[in-house]
């Protein structure tokens, strides 16, 4: 038995150590925005973060994963109260098939969580190991740059206390 914490919560799970992250994220705890693409870490499709990185999680065994932080596109926030990586994707329109943009969304985040002001040549060069068949990559730049904008005004944005 494992314990992966995942967007926050953690769960125990039950799968041999060597399992993908992959696999335990899509069948045991029913996380299907992360995609099974290519299985070798080629497409992206499966991108999640671990501990803020962006990793291949058809790559990862869970066994590597204990006391870490992993984090899917689910938990950038939900449909009534999508996060600015979501909101900038739906107001651009990015998706076309939409199977590449969970990857996608995960790889600009952990770009953006730890480089706030991105360059646009940073955000393409974070991008590249992602591949998306749709053609949709100027909608995707779009988004992650408006992403960018979102994020930089929700962190400027002061807390009120009461």
């Amino acid at each position: 038995m494992m314990k992966l914490n995942v967007n926050g919560a953690v769960h125990e799970v039950e799968a041999d150590p060597s399992t993908p992250l992959l696999y335990v994220l899509r069948n045991d705890l029913k996380l299907n925005a992360a995609k099974f693409g290519c299985g070798m870490g080629q497409c992206g499709a499966c991108t999640v973060m671990v501990d803020g990185k962006a990793v291949f999680s058809c790559l990862t065994p869970i066994m590597l994963l204990e006391g870490r932080r992993i984090k899917t596109v689910e938990g950038l926030g939900t449909i009534d109260n999508p996060g600015p990586m979501q909101r900038a994707f739906i107001a651009e329109q990015s998706a076309q098939c939409g199977y590449c943009i969970a990857g996608m969304m995960m790889r600009a985040q952990a770009l953006l969580e730890s480089k706030p002001d991105a360059t646009d040549a940073d955000i393409r060069t974070a991008l590249e190991p992602n591949l998306c068949r749709c053609g949709t990559h100027m909608r995707i730049l779009k988004s992650v740059q408006r992403a960018r904008e979102l994020m930089k005004s929700a962190s400027a944005t002061p807390v009120s206390a009461g």
